[in-house]
């Protein structure tokens, strides 16, 4: 099915890859610790999932916006609705904020922007891998372990082979894969053959066989109930398959989910992809504990986004590309409940272009620090290595234990 720019971006598909083996040198020498990257693609509305309703200014700007029964956090901050689990978790310290952040890149376009937040680097479309990638490499876990339903997102490429061959043989159980390899291979290179099969057999150990083909990206449903409820299914199967293999002591270290549906520039009350995708965020993190069970204590989940929205509401009551969003975290790495936030304030003369919510974090800070906390690694190596920006700012150890 061809997926063309604005599909893409109003879609509503989940998905799901894992990486990261823990080998056994590994899980005798360190404690298995596990990161979960939630990826939001369209630009997540940081203000939506945390309005600022503590600034006087917020209400003018958001009228029609502004929804019911939110979840105070303190006095400058409250949480929607629809992240429930976010909030039993900042009950008892498993869940935290980071507020008015994002990159560097204030242009507003989706893929400039997503490509930036992938590679980690300095500019787009100047690293053909992703930070999570290099950090992974840097760690030394095995990175040749991938269960997928699409195509390897830029975030999880490192510079060596990685499993990377499709479609898999959990879609074709009745063909003899190895056979039709090694026909194909057999006056070619005996190496790469040698390691598509090592990729197959890791795969056979640990079937990830889903009921929701991946041919399927889209399903042509008579109505929104019908929609939602296919899609939720899915996020719920996808977050209990993650549980289950992360739980195990040589299971994957890495997971990143991916969430489309963020580009809402219509009223969020007709246009439900935005506070839908609040929901799946939710369900993915309540399966998650439910699942990993005392595993949760070691795991760290973020989210991440390519930019935020624009502060005031348009003429359709939705909001257009803006700069700052949110990071939404959980997990009993983190430190305690906390938002942190430089915050940069709502009045006209604050805001960045006139409309939207300046930058006073940059994310990847944000980011690497987590893999310097997840991975055990020097932070100071990460930012010359991982980020190559000797700017980052070290936040290890106000957000996590």
């Amino acid at each position: 099915m061809k997926i063309n720019r604005r599909n893409f971006l109003k879609g509503a598909l989940t998905t799901l890859f894992l990486t990261g083996l823990n080998l056994p040198a590994i899980s005798q020498s360190n404690n298995k610790k596990n990161l979960i990257i939630i990826t939001l693609r369209g630009g997540m509305d940081g203000m939506l999932a945390i309005p600022s309703l503590g600034d006087k200014n917020f209400e003018s700007l958001r009228p029609n916006l502004i929804f019911d029964n939110h979840f105070k956090l303190n006095s400058d901050f409250s949480l929607h609705s629809k992240l429930s689990e976010f909030y039993e978790l900042w009950k008892i310290e498993k869940s935290s904020f980071v507020h008015a952040t994002s990159t560097f890149h204030k242009d507003g376009q989706h893929w400039e922007a997503q490509n930036l937040m992938e590679n980690g680097g300095l500019f787009p479309f100047k690293e053909s891998t992703g930070w999570l990638g290099r950090a992974m490499e840097l760690k030394g876990l095995d990175t040749n372990m991938l269960y997928r339903n699409s195509d390897m997102p830029l975030l999880l490429r490192g510079k060596h082979v990685k499993d990377f061959y499709y479609p898999t043989i959990d879609y074709y159980p009745n063909r003899n894969v190895f056979k039709q390899l090694t026909a194909s291979y057999k006056d070619n290179n005996e190496i790469e053959l040698n390691e598509i099969l090592k990729i197959i057999d890791n795969r056979e150990k640990y079937p990830f066989r889903s009921k929701f083909s991946p041919f399927k990206s889209r399903f042509t449903l008579q109505n929104h109930e019908d929609y939602l409820k296919n899609f939720n299914d899915h996020t719920l199967h996808l977050a209990k398959k993650a549980a289950l293999l992360m739980k195990e002591k040589e299971g994957p270290r890495v997971a990143v989910f991916e969430i489309e549906g963020f580009d809402a520039h219509r009223s969020y009350e007709k246009h439900w992809h935005s506070t839908d995708g609040l929901s799946k965020i939710n369900t993915i993190v309540k399966e998650l504990r439910k699942g990993l069970k005392k595993e949760f204590d070691n795991t760290l989940i973020l989210t991440m986004t390519e930019f935020g929205r624009t502060v005031k509401e348009n003429e359709e009551s939705g909001t257009d590309h803006g700069w700052a969003s949110a990071i939404l975290m959980a997990g009993g790495l983190i430190k305690k409940s906390q938002v942190l936030s430089d915050w940069p304030g709502l009045s006209s003369k604050d805001l960045y272009a006139d409309t939207k919510l300046k930058s006073t974090i940059n994310s990847r800070s944000i980011y690497a620090s987590a893999i310097s906390n997840v991975f055990d690694l020097d932070f100071d190596i990460i930012r010359k290595k991982i980020f190559w920006d000797k700017d980052l700012v070290d936040y290890s150890s106000k957000l996590f234990i």
